[in-house]
């Protein structure tokens, strides 16, 4: 280890370089839907290794090299874990599959710099032994903070989703959210480090054990915390998930209007399955369903009021658009959740707060330029879609009060709850047809699936085409839907647990963590002068 850790601390010029980059790479296979947990060491300990040679360097510019360190990284790290974004260019690839490139390798260029900056503030912080483990784990996790809120943020793989997939290990949100999770998972990735170093036995191997024993400890407290037993579900509630896997390319096509409405109507109308076989008492649908307004189009309302039994009520995605003002020529159009009931009305409905940047709108200040070169965001809505100025409630009738999330909302650790009293459930409904059979939708379900143990809130989810589940509380599938497989999945309703202490206190308590480490990384600065 000693002779590793050398050979990496002082590789120069291209081999640093590509060292770098294949360990943020290795990393992404810590991340779902293969959790190797491994990997995590292997990607966060040479990373150690990697700043304990910018520390030895006697040039100037020691925070550049670490700074470069970090962007070589994130950049292999973000290029292995989200190449999959590369298959919604080729939805439309006579539009779009030029700028493939851009998408596979820009994006992560762009992220790459958050990790650039905690790989320079780690530089900051360095000092000899334990200490330098505690100034990285501060360093990343600010840097991931800032990646989850800055330009209107993108946490997707989160660095603390090493540790959120298992069930036992998962449990430790409940106590500390995904970014608490996201300082022990660089911790204990980079602990081993220690072992590289020519300090005593002891020096060397108290962190590598205590980083097992916190493993242990995580799965012992996990194992306590989940019952024996599934959870009790809410009386006189049967769900309905219509998993419809259609080709994202033939979704937002107004030619297939009456195709798209008789295959959900088809489905939606199967018997029911399961030992029980009482119907249905809502019945959801996913994300963007129509390539149409429902609610203006009175024939497919009243298509689905024949469909619906007396008190079922149908829960969906569906775009809509405000009446426009004088003077304009369209009003502005939303993505959005609308609640059906049996006569075809809609009584209830949810706009879409957290868009996606490209996807869903283009930043005002792109949106000249793009149509000026004959460039537009991938749905097909004139302008793109406006956010909800709110989070609000959704009211269902007949279901508990609902956190509504559309798409890649869900990956946000505690946005995702409206104002006002504390809803029963997360209701998510999305489209995962843009990714197809890659990573993507098994990384955008596993993140969901967090947000149940942080907020003690059961998940039930809706995809096109996978992965359509509900979970309990405590993240257990009661009942799921493979991705690209279509039917319809019956399943109970979960019912909700105790607020966790992350729900409450979840920024104090990663507050408190940082200033830990912190701490502990600047203790050594009184003994040991800077590099």
């Amino acid at each position: 280890m000693k002779a590793l850790a050398q050979r990496v601390a002082l590789a120069r010029g291209w081999r640093r370089g590509l060292l770098a980059v294949a360990a943020g790479a290795i990393g992404a296979l810590a991340m779902p839907p293969f959790g190797f947990l491994p990997a995590l060491v292997l990607s966060l300990t040479p990373a150690v290794w990697l700043i304990d040679g910018d520390a030895r360097d006697k040039r100037s510019h020691t925070l550049r090299a670490a700074a470069i360190d970090g962007w070589l990284w994130g950049f292999g790290y973000f290029v292995a874990g989200l190449w999959w974004l590369g298959a919604a260019f080729l939805v439309e690839a006579d539009e779009f599959a030029w700028a493939l490139p851009f998408g596979v390798l820009g994006l992560p260029a762009l992220l790459a710099f958050f990790p650039a900056f905690g790989f320079a503030l780690a530089r900051l912080l360095w000092s000899p032994g334990m200490a330098r483990i505690f100034a990285f784990a501060f360093a990343l996790t600010v840097s991931e903070w800032l990646r989850g809120h800055l330009f209107t943020g993108f946490p997707w793989n989160t660095l603390g989703m090493a540790l959120g997939q298992n069930l036992w290990l998962m449990q430790t949100a409940s106590l500390i959210g995904l970014y608490g999770l996201t300082v022990l998972a660089i911790w204990i990735g980079a602990a081993p480090a220690l072992l590289g170093s020519n300090r005593s036995p002891r020096e060397r191997w108290t962190a590598p054990v205590a980083a097992i024993a916190l493993l242990g400890a995580m799965a012992a407290y996990g194992a306590w915390r989940v019952p024996p037993i599934p959870v009790a579900t809410v009386p006189d509630v049967r769900l309905r998930l219509m998993q419809p896997n259609l080709p994202q390319d033939a979704k937002f096509n107004p030619d297939n209007r009456e195709a798209i409405m008789r295959r959900y109507l088809t489905l939606s109308a199967a018997l029911p399955d399961g030992d029980d076989r009482r119907s249905p008492t809502h019945l959801i649908w996913p994300e963007s369903a129509f390539p149409f307004l429902l609610h203006r189009s009175p024939a497919e309302l009243n298509q689905i009021a024949e469909l619906l039994p007396p008190g079922m009520h149908l829960i969906t995605g569906a775009a809509r658009m405000d009446d426009p003002f004088p003077g304009e020529a369209v009003g502005k159009f939303f993505n959005a959740i609308q609640v059906v009931d049996d006569r075809g009305t809609i009584v209830s409905s949810y706009d879409k707060v957290h868009l996606v940047p490209f996807g869903e709108y283009v930043p005002k200040f792109l949106d000249a330029l793009m149509g000026a070169v004959g460039l537009r965001q991938f749905v097909h809505i004139p302008g793109g879609f406006e956010p909800s100025e709110h989070r609000g409630t959704l009211t269902v009738p007949g279901l508990p009060p609902v956190a509504a999330t559309i798409c890649y909302e869900a990956i946000f650790p505690g946005e995702i709850l409206p104002e006002g009293p504390r809803p029963q459930l997360i209701l998510n409904v999305t489209n995962d047809a843009w990714f197809g059979d890659t990573p993507g939708p098994y990384q955008h379900f596993a993140q969901a699936r967090l947000r149940t143990i942080e907020e003690g809130l059961p998940l039930v989810r809706d995809a096109n085409t996978g992965i359509s589940a509900v979970v309990d509380p405590f993240g257990r599938v009661t009942a799921s839907m493979a991705l690209g497989a279509a039917g319809v999945l019956d399943a109970h309703l979960p019912v909700a647990i105790a607020a966790p202490f992350a729900a409450h206190a979840g920024m104090f308590v990663l507050t408190a963590m940082l200033l830990i480490c912190l701490m502990a990384a600047t203790a050594d600065r009184w003994r040991f002068a800077p590099r």
